[in-house]
């Protein structure tokens, strides 16, 4: 059940970042980012009135919520670094980068968890995905020199903090039913987000919103809710150095949107990263 969990994570993670793109071309960064998280919120909240776990808060440990507020806060950085990417670089260059963040988090889970079962096709595969990220890496041909490469700073900002939610979000999950979990540390990331709209005298860009953005904000705030679902359901009772790579295949359903809405092609180079990429999921997930 938690490698379907997996799957539907990546489909609507990828999702995710085509209707963000198309809610950050004229709408600030940081200021979608804020906006979005909100409707991640009353998602993830519905969620847990649906499956009824709302009276088990109580009874989560100190230590759970620590881990689950600096998974959040791990969420947040991530957020804020990826969708700046997002704003300034093309999908399909800022999100390998971004999904780079599987070969770090794969290495942690064998060390802090002990995931050492198939250790042999785990690193191969994890191999598989560090090429396949650096061949789909190419910098970005514009004009404008001083900029143009600067969302991959910000993508390997994305990455690290990505890989630091999965471990905390894995520890402090335990023993917490998936959906609550996944609503408090959203609440985190939404304290977070506003906090640095706020600090970065943005504020006054909510007067100015676009309408049209404003509708793929909110659904790509939807598909980041249900992605996560998904995932953490996933990442609390599954294997994490298998969910993670297959939740990050999220990159094929992003690359596939990106040529049909964006017109955004890869090189030979780039599309063979990809297939390095695939054959290292599959891999660690049919050995799952």
């Amino acid at each position: 059940m938690w490698l379907i969990a997996a799957v539907f994570s990546a489909l609507f993670a990828g999702i995710t970042s085509i209707l963000a793109k198309c809610g950050i071309r004229k709408t600030d960064s940081d200021v979608a980012t804020a906006l979005r998280t909100i409707v991640v919120l009353i998602f993830s909240w519905i969620m847990v009135f649906v499956v009824g776990s709302a009276g088990t808060i109580s009874q989560i440990q100190p230590t759970s919520y620590l881990f689950l507020i600096l998974s959040g806060a791990a969420t947040g950085a991530s957020w804020m670094c990826y969708f700046k990417a997002l704003s300034i670089g093309d999908v399909n260059k800022v999100v390998p980068i971004d999904k780079s963040s599987t070969v770090l988090t794969v290495l942690l889970a064998i060390i802090l968890f002990h995931e050492t079962d198939h250790l042999a096709v785990k690193l191969i595969g994890t191999v598989l995905l560090g090429v396949g990220v650096i061949l789909m890496v190419e910098k970005k041909k514009t004009a404008q020199t001083a900029n143009g490469n600067a969302y991959i700073l910000y993508a390997i900002g994305s990455a690290v903090f990505a890989a630091l939610t999965s471990i905390l979000a894995k520890i402090g999950i335990s023993g917490v039913e998936s959906n609550l979990g996944t609503a408090i540390r959203t609440i985190v990331v939404l304290i977070m987000a506003w906090v640095m709209v706020a600090v970065k005298g943005k504020m006054s860009e909510l007067k100015n919103l676009d309408k049209h953005e404003l509708l793929f904000i909110g659904l790509s705030g939807i598909a980041t809710g249900a992605s996560w679902l998904c995932y953490y359901y996933a990442i609390q009772t599954g294997v994490v150095s298998v969910v993670v790579p297959i939740d990050k295949m999220s990159l094929l359903v992003s690359v596939v949107f990106s040529y049909i809405v964006f017109k955004e092609k890869l090189s030979g180079k780039a599309f063979f990263g990809l297939v390095l990429m695939l054959l290292g999921t599959l891999a660690m997930a049919v050995f799952a």
